[in-house]
């Protein structure tokens, strides 16, 4: 199903004519096999160089879904957030911000996980509505809005009346001054456990959630086809009756609950909720999302797209590591693999 949201401006200097692309399914054929691709090749790419047939191992891709899992939430949310032509560099500083939260209220204060789970998921989606209220409506540019959400979060996290800057994890001090070890919350265990006989992480379970409501929102929901008119044409999508700016701020609020979802994972992997964790992560949810075809200039691309690059970035990410290639190394190719992404976009509206 199409769109046609074709408008025209009372000024003739001023072109509203182009038509806007709505569908979530036309202009994804190229891209999603350009993914497809993309991803073939990164495995084969494993099979020769398979680290002692360390890559045949199928321990080594249930670690690699397991891995991607966390950037993987963000990168559904970021892609929402493209879609409409927007950006959204604060999604690691909410993920720190969101697992120190989870930490404290679970283990520290003690409170009951479905309460400690919707106060993170508050504190989440407040996060994106601010970056939404700051980019939609007082028109502030979405990279300027976001960077300033992402040090305020970050911020935040580290404040000496919420975690001084220390991770906080199990050990409690008392008022005399000792400190005393508290147990791990079940609900920390519940979400790092596996199911299936051992096969699968629960957190690959979340992921795989966050990209199935994703789609749907994306792709089968009004909504969906509002944010792809915005990407497309912000202007002839307000003309043609689109709530330009409520859309794009529950884009960014539904970004932002994805991060807190991410930091509730990221939090009960690692047992502690740490200020510092999520560092980098949002660039990592941009690559996938570029990687996976989404066009950085909006209103073309899609959650599955998303879900390729997330699997390609993973498995380049996992053969580089069991072939004991340096971080540096790897961190290069990433940016390496985005640009060569984002050139073969601009080749494709040509």
């Amino acid at each position: 199903m199409t769109l046609d949201t074709t408008a025209r401006s009372p000024d003739p200097k001023l072109d509203y004519a182009a038509p806007v692309r709505v569908s979530p399914i036309a202009g994804i054929a190229a891209p999603a096999l350009r993914a497809t691709a993309a991803l073939l090749l990164v495995l084969v790419i494993g099979v020769i160089c398979n680290a002692d047939h360390a890559f045949f191992r199928f321990s080594t891709h249930q670690q690699t879904f397991r891995e991607v899992s966390v950037p993987g939430i963000l990168a559904c949310g970021m892609t929402i957030v493209i879609v409409c032509g927007g950006i959204d560099l604060s999604v690691g500083s909410v993920l720190a911000l969101t697992a120190v939260t989870f930490a404290l209220t679970s283990m520290h204060k003690g409170w009951n996980p479905f309460v400690s789970i919707s106060v993170c998921l508050a504190v989440g989606a407040a996060c994106g509505a601010v970056n939404g209220i700051l980019s939609a409506t007082f028109k502030i540019q979405p990279f300027i809005s976001t960077l300033a959400m992402m040090a305020f979060a970050r911020g935040l996290a580290k404040a000496d009346f919420f975690s001084g800057g220390e991770k906080v994890g199990r050990s409690i001090q008392n008022a005399d001054g000792t400190f005393r070890n508290v147990p791990v919350p079940a609900i920390f265990e519940a979400i790092d456990t596996r199911i299936l006989h051992g096969n699968v992480a629960v957190v690959s379970i979340i992921f795989l959630a966050c990209v199935l409501v994703s789609y749907i929102l994306l792709a089968r929901h009004r909504w969906g086809r509002q944010l792809y008119a915005i990407g497309g044409n912000e202007e002839a999508a307000r003309l043609s009756g689109v709530p330009v700016q409520r859309a794009m701020i529950f884009a960014y609020a539904f970004c932002g609950l994805l991060a807190a979802i991410a930091g509730i994972c990221e939090a009960a992997q690692e047992q502690q909720g740490d200020p510092e964790a999520g560092m980098g992560y949002e660039l990592t949810a941009i690559a996938m999302v570029v990687v996976g075809g989404t066009a950085l200039t909006g209103g073309r691309g899609g959650v599955l797209l998303t879900l390729l690059g997330v699997l390609t970035i993973g498995y380049v990410d996992k053969i580089l590591s069991i072939n004991a290639v340096s971080e540096s190394w790897r961190l290069m190719l990433t940016g390496v693999i985005i640009i060569v992404a984002v050139l073969a976009q601009g080749r494709r509206r040509t």
